[in-house]
């Protein structure tokens, strides 16, 4: 067997080498298992998980017995549809699904995300080509970069955004670009502000609409100007489309793929955690070009065993079911939204009313930072917001504010922010 320790030229306790048995002192040896301990470079390089850090603080508090109202993480409040839950219950008694999966998915659940795609969107996809289940969509956006990504090789990433893309890139070898999404442009990327040498260097582009953490949304002719700039410089389109079915007004948020070429140049992924209420049970699907999506599918054959069998059988159940779970989830929402608007007119906070997401993107009063104005938040109204500039440099100057709690509990949040910024005055 290999002696020579975990350390770079470190030996075993009593090692063997060239027959001569070589003693190492105890404290050497605690040295020794110090440095083997120590993570790669590419974790000592990633910032903690923002969420992670948001549930130890939220911990802290309450182990102090404070009543904390929580507006940071979206985690919807309600619960899965009992038709979804009765599926799992029914494929879990069967010993067929209690193996392992296929590493693409059940066919039957590829032939219903087609369908419900095509009825959805109006576009065709080949089930076994163009379709891949995955375990949750976070799972999918951070992998295909690992799938796509060669070292050194060029990501443009938004900012602020969903901070898995920024991370998963790094984790790949690649270099983050930011592409700022400001007020002015209603938080759309601009394509026209990246410059030429920039783009050429670039294989990847992630972007996200409806979007987290804005809440903005994209019409047809943005998404047009999104292939445009792939085609124009060789690069992946990656479309973080979670929020697609979580709209209001009317609203419906289109899919990259219903527009020319974007089967091209793109790969999408979807979310069933926000449509049905089902972020635990990590079930979501990537779409889109054909050879993106075996880049992926091989990847992840090779990290992951696929979704367990009973989840997949939920899932059908999910999309092959009644609309109104997901269309009284976004009247809800929407009630919750208005709320959450009227309560920063009164108080002089400006925020657009979202189309979109489950989330309120508002701006911080002046004299604060994103960070200073959510630590306010917590320390005197006892209540949490995310700082907007937890999702990237460009989110300073904004708090985002989760609709994801009971309406009771939402309006004592508001009721709480408004005195504390009462007192303040």
């Amino acid at each position: 067997g290999d002696l020579s320790g975990h350390g770079t030229g470190g030996v075993a306790p009593s090692a063997v080498r060239g027959g001569l048995k070589m003693a190492v002192s105890h404290s050497d040896y605690r040295k020794e298992q110090i440095t083997s301990m120590r993570p790669a470079k590419r974790i000592e390089n990633l910032p903690p998980y923002m969420f992670a850090r948001i549930d130890q603080l939220l911990e802290e508090k309450q182990q102090q017995g404070v009543d904390i109202i929580n507006l940071g993480i979206g985690d919807p409040d309600r619960p899965t549809p009992e038709h979804i839950v009765e599926a799992l219950c029914q494929a879990a008694h069967d010993p067929a699904n209690q193996r392992y999966p296929s590493y693409y998915g059940l066919k039957r659940l590829r032939d219903t995300i087609s369908l419900w795609f095509e009825k959805r969107f109006g576009v065709a996809l080949h089930p076994d080509r163009e379709i891949l289940p995955t375990i949750g969509s976070k799972e999918g956006l951070a992998h295909v970069s690992w799938a796509l990504i060669n070292e050194g090789d060029w990501a443009l990433l938004p900012n602020p955004a969903y901070t898995v893309y920024k991370t998963s890139v790094i984790l790949a070898g690649g270099r983050p670009y930011d592409l700022p999404l400001l007020e002015e442009n209603d938080f759309l990327v601009d394509f026209d502000s990246v410059d030429a040498r920039t783009a050429r260097r670039a294989r990847l582009l992630y972007f996200n609409y409806p979007n987290n953490p804005t809440s903005a949304v994209a019409d047809g002719a943005f998404f047009e100007r999104a292939i445009q700039f792939a085609k124009d410089y060789d690069l992946v389109l990656c479309h973080d489309c979670a929020y697609s079915e979580i709209t209001f007004d009317g609203y419906k948020a289109p899919s990259l793929l219903q527009f020319r070429g974007g089967k091209d140049v793109g790969i999408e992924f979807h979310s069933l955690s926000k449509t049905f209420n089902m972020t635990g049970w990590r079930i979501g699907f990537a779409v889109g070009n054909s050879e993106l999506i075996d880049s992926l599918a091989t990847l992840k054959t090779n990290i992951d065993s696929g979704v367990f069998n009973a989840i997949q059988h939920a899932a059908i159940a999910a999309l092959e079911g009644p609309k109104e779970p997901t269309e009284q989830t976004c009247l809800i929402y929407q009630k919750r939204r208005d709320l959450v608007i009227e309560t920063m007119e009164q108080i002089g906070l400006k925020a657009q009313k979202p189309r979109g997401t489950m989330f309120v993107w508002a701006r911080v009063p002046p004299g604060f930072t994103s960070e200073s104005f959510s630590q306010k938040l917590v320390r005197e109204a006892n209540v949490f917001v995310t700082p907007g500039s937890a999702f990237g440099s460009f989110g300073e100057g904004f708090i985002r504010i989760s609709l994801t709690i009971s309406d009771e509990r939402l309006k004592e949040a508001m009721e709480r922010i408004r005195l504390c910024l009462s007192a303040g005055k």
